[in-house]
């Protein structure tokens, strides 16, 4: 075969082939009934906790999560739900762990965030890449009252989680790591005993000497010399309750067993962190949608307006419906990729950065549809949508912001096929059969022919072969995109970013397929059975229209208008002085560095220096 085999490659990788794992989607993941009742036990308690005792108002309100509040959660088991039974935590798998985080999102984003931060990214790296002796050291404490965190984030990186700046270097005596550098965003950094810090380091190649730097996670303690917490939190819009530190390392010696993993590894201890946590992001979100969705609609039946029911209207009806759709695809996602990692397949980044994507973009549509629904008193602090809208907008931006995540499922997912293009480009006559069939396709038209389910029930045999035309189609376009733009295409975010819609659609569809064949399979009939069979089909309808309004923006679009139009909204800008704006702390460009205007906090909420571990962290004023 020419170019990779299908069966090396995951679902996402598949369908921009144009083919369809279906082994990879069908049936639905399942885990043990074991578990399921363990899980279905803990969530008992979690919920009468979240019902009859959580501060949520007063969280969000005084920005900070209590500690009796933290102390609770790890009392309930939650903050040690992935630690292994052997460390003293529930041995849980990753779904049981995010239903839990959906039930935390459905009262308290702020809660959902701060558990999410310790388990996902803080225990997960201890758990996936810990030496023996590391496990038994940490887990344990991580599990029964000591909090976690992840030092990734620097004011010169964000997205870009290769572009450290902090360093280290191995001391005179080699026996610790030399550790400069500042970190920001850190997630309740200012209450961990345990910081997992990425830093740059300069490693000789084995085989050619030559020096490169790399990456590299190491083990600290907030009570090393040198480690200085000089800023516990910022006021934010939502999820208030979380605090993010910024943390400076100055000197700082770190013995050389706290390495994590390997030396120049980090950026793969990071990248596997990121898997977890972009699934717990959504399962946050995932509940904080219902919770919207459930208010939102309830309060359209009975709010009256020119003598009957909002949800009388058509408009109201389109939200509702919509809402109600968007549920139903976002749990089927959900769980589809928790179970994509539960079984341990090996290639699951598209998969984990189309569940973030599509569960923080469509998750906080609901919030703002639920909003407009709820009018005037949604907008309200004493009613729970305004924090949870409020609450959610941050998801699109962290774990990797959107935009970029649309830039790496295009590249990632269409990679190997591109190259296979490329390689039959190169030398047609070395695959003359191959070659006439890609030309027939590009330069006549010709679509290859379509994948087939062969397992779905036949009650969902329609929706299976829009699909499997969709998924053909968009492996179609990912080619004549190829072909149109060439090279082009790597730097063409909105071709992109249509792309990337086109394939996060279409795997919506496979998730909300297969989550209905399950049910079917299981028994579901009656009003329930067809309660869900409607919510498919508009998912469904919804995907459909969608993935075929992305390919017909391929062509037809107004890009260039936009980018002469962005010219001169950059030109205009430009004309403005920077010192009446706010600007990055940190710019190589010299006419911005230190020449914006200072945010006045005179009003603003301050949260003191120090870590809270260590009894050193001022008062808030």
């Amino acid at each position: 075969m020419l170019g990779p085999d299908p069966e090396q490659m995951g679902l996402i990788k598949n369908m921009c082939w144009g083919n369809l794992r279906e082994e990879l989607v069908l049936p639905y993941p399942e885990i043990s009934a074991e578990e399921t009742a363990r899980c279905d036990q803990l969530l008992a308690e979690l919920d009468d906790y979240l019902k009859n005792e959580h501060p949520h108002h007063e969280i969000d309100v005084k920005q900070e999560i209590p500690q009796w509040v933290v102390e609770r959660l790890f009392s309930l088991g939650v903050m040690g739900m992935i630690i292994p039974e052997e460390y003293s935590g529930g041995g849980f798998s990753i779904t049981s762990y995010n239903r839990v985080l959906e039930r935390i999102g459905y009262s308290c984003g702020s809660t959902a965030v701060m558990v999410s931060a310790h388990q996902s990214i803080g225990c997960g790296a201890i758990k996936l890449f810990g030496t023996n002796e590391q496990k038994e050291q940490y887990l344990p404490q991580m599990s029964k009252g000591m909090v976690s965190a992840f030092c990734l984030s620097e004011p010169n990186v964000g997205c870009d989680a290769g572009g450290q700046e902090t360093r280290c270097e191995i001391s005179e005596d080699g026996e610790h790591y030399i550790l400069n550098g500042e970190k920001k965003w850190a997630t309740s950094g200012a209450l961990s005993g345990l910081l997992t810090v990425m830093c740059k380091q300069a490693i000789a190649d084995p085989k050619t000497g030559k020096v490169k730097d790399r990456v590299t996670a190491l083990i600290c303690h907030p009570d090393m010399a040198g480690v200085e917490v000089f800023s516990r939190n910022r006021s934010k819009c939502g999820i208030r309750g979380t605090w993010q530190a910024r943390i400076r390392f100055t000197n700082v010696k770190v013995p050389r067993e706290n390495l994590l993993h390997k030396e120049g590894r980090g950026l793969n201890v990071a990248l596997t962190c990121l898997n977890y946590g972009r699934c717990t992001l959504s399962a946050g979100m995932v509940g904080a949608a219902q919770a919207a969705y459930e208010q939102a609609t309830k309060w359209a039946q009975y709010r009256h307006q020119f003598d009957r029911p909002l949800a009388e209207f058509d408009q109201v009806q389109s939200k509702i419906a919509t809402m109600a759709a968007y549920c139903y695809a976002l749990d089927a996602m959900l769980y589809m990729t928790t179970g994509i990692v539960d079984r341990g397949d090996a290639d699951i980044m598209l998969e984990t950065a189309i569940c973030k994507v599509f569960c923080s973009d469509i998750g906080w549509r609901v919030t703002d549809e639920a909003m407009q629904i709820m009018g005037g008193e949604g907008y309200m602090t004493e009613n729970v949508v305004e924090r949870l809208w409020r609450d959610s907008r941050i998801n699109m931006v962290v774990e990797g912001a959107n935009e970029v995540m649309h830039t790496f499922i295009f590249a990632y997912g269409s990679k190997q096929l591109v190259e296979y293009l490329l390689g039959v480009k190169g030398k047609p006559f070395s695959h003359p059969i191959t070659a006439l069939r890609i030309a027939a396709e590009l330069y006549l038209g010709i679509k290859r022919k379509a994948p087939q389910f062969t397992k779905l029930h036949p009650l969902l045999e329609k929706h299976g072969k829009d699909l499997a035309i969709a998924i053909r189609d968009i492996s179609h376009a990912i080619k004549m995109c190829c072909k149109r733009h060439a090279e082009g295409l790597i730097t063409n975010q909105m071709m992109q970013m249509r792309l990337s819609w086109s394939i996060i659609w279409a795997h919506a569809m496979a998730c909300s397929l297969s989550k209905m064949e399950k049910s079917i399979r299981d028994g579901l009939d009656g009003a329930l059975l067809e309660r869900d069979r409607t919510l498919l089909n508009h998912i469904c309808e919804i995907g459909m229209d969608r993935i075929r309004a992305n390919i017909r923006a391929l062509t037809d679009n107004h890009d260039d208008s936009m980018r002469k139009a962005a010219a001169v909204g950059l030109q205009y800008a430009s004309s403005l002085p920077n010192s009446d704006f706010v600007m990055p702390e940190s710019t190589p460009d010299e006419n911005a560095q230190g020449k914006g205007r200072a945010p006045d906090q005179t009003y603003i909420e301050q949260f003191g220096k120090g870590s809270s571990v260590l009894g050193t962290a001022n008062t808030k004023t």
